[in-house]
């Protein structure tokens, strides 16, 4: 049990947490709640004449380091792919922008002209927002958004509805956000130089998941998509065996791992498995679907690799067995960690 007087852990809060301060509390209940707020689950479903609303909240990050429009593709990506790994594609955005007065004019004009530019090729209109600068703002959290898509009940796909008998994929591979980020950030101090750094910081063009998980949904049938975040592919294997009371089990062998993936997290000290990787999914598929969706994603150069199978869960067995061994969910995301001590440097 977590000592009530330490100082909290950073990242998202842990299911025991949610457990007992968020899922009791959830104001009104009403019966057009399709979905409610659900560990492991990042959207929510709302049945609005017979139509599914699937809707997302997130914070927007922008990393100035970055360049700024790449700093404002990388956020909206995050923040569009909670509704996008429901397989109905977002179709509207409400953002709110709460602005460190060291921003500039420009520089916010960078950042939204990149997201208007990427919702309008993705079909989604801007709704509504908010816009300013207060003084005790800072970077990288400068805002938050809602983002809405609208389709068929039939059409939603859950993290947690794999059944046994799926395979399991998963893209680009496991620390790809977290070893390009640092790597890009921190340049050499991250342990390692030349081509590997570059091949490193170059993992930041491969962290973008919105269209792969849209595409990966119309090839079918797909069971589940979970997008590989907080906690890395430990965590997000954990989350959608334990919803959907499976056992899911993986092959370590076939994970891609990059090769600068693996060199950073060795520099660095810390087990890519259990590190942030957003713009990867884990995926679990029809069998009769496999190759379909294997092809589709492949038709858009991204990694993905067949890596185990989903099978019943005896009672108290283990969620998830990696090469016949348990894997636990990761306690925190050694990422945070990491960052902090070389920003501190």
């Amino acid at each position: 049990m977590t000592d009530p007087d330490s100082e909290p852990a950073l990242g998202k809060i842990d299911r025991s947490f949610f457990d007992r301060h968020v899922a009791t509390r959830l104001g009104a209940d009403r019966e057009d709640v399709a979905l409610g707020p659900t560990h492991g689950v990042d959207f929510g479903v709302v049945d609005v004449g017979d139509q599914a609303v699937a809707m997302a909240t997130d914070p927007v990050s922008i990393l100035p380091d970055l360049g700024f429009e790449r700093a404002a593709r990388f956020a909206l990506d995050l923040i569009l792919a909670d509704v996008a790994v429901s397989g109905i594609p977002p179709s509207h955005l409400s953002i709110c922008f709460t602005l460190p007065p060291e921003m500039t004019d420009a520089e916010f004009a960078t950042v939204w002209k990149t997201i208007h530019a990427e919702c309008a090729d993705l079909g989604v209109a801007v709704t509504t927002g908010h816009t300013a600068r207060y003084s005790d703002c800072a970077y990288p959290w400068v805002g938050a958004a809602t983002v809405l898509g609208v389709g068929d009940h039939a059409e939603v796909i859950r993290p947690d509805g794999a059944r046994p008998g799926d395979r399991l994929l998963v893209t680009t591979g496991p620390a790809v956000e977290a070893v390009g980020l640092l790597s890009t950030l921190f340049g050499e101090r991250v342990g390692v130089s030349g081509t590997t750094l570059e091949a490193a910081q170059s993992c930041l063009d491969d962290v973008y998941c919105v269209r792969d998980a849209l595409t990966a949904a119309a090839a079918g049938p797909v069971r589940a998509i979970h997008d590989v975040t907080e906690g890395g592919l430990a965590g997000a294997l954990n989350e959608m065996a334990t919803g959907s009371n499976t056992q899911f089990d993986v092959e370590r062998s076939a994970v891609p791992l990059r090769p600068a993936v693996e060199s950073v997290c060795d520099a660095l000290a810390f087990d890519p498995w259990t590190a942030t990787s957003c713009g990867s999914l884990v995926l679990a598929v029809d069998p009769e679907g496999v190759d379909d969706v294997l092809a589709a994603l492949e038709g858009r150069r991204t990694t993905v690799a067949p890596i185990g199978t989903v099978h019943e869960r005896d009672a108290d067995a283990p969620a998830v067995v990696v090469d016949g061994e348990p894997l636990p969910h990761p306690e925190t995301d050694p990422s945070w960690d990491v960052y902090a001590r070389l920003a501190d440097e």
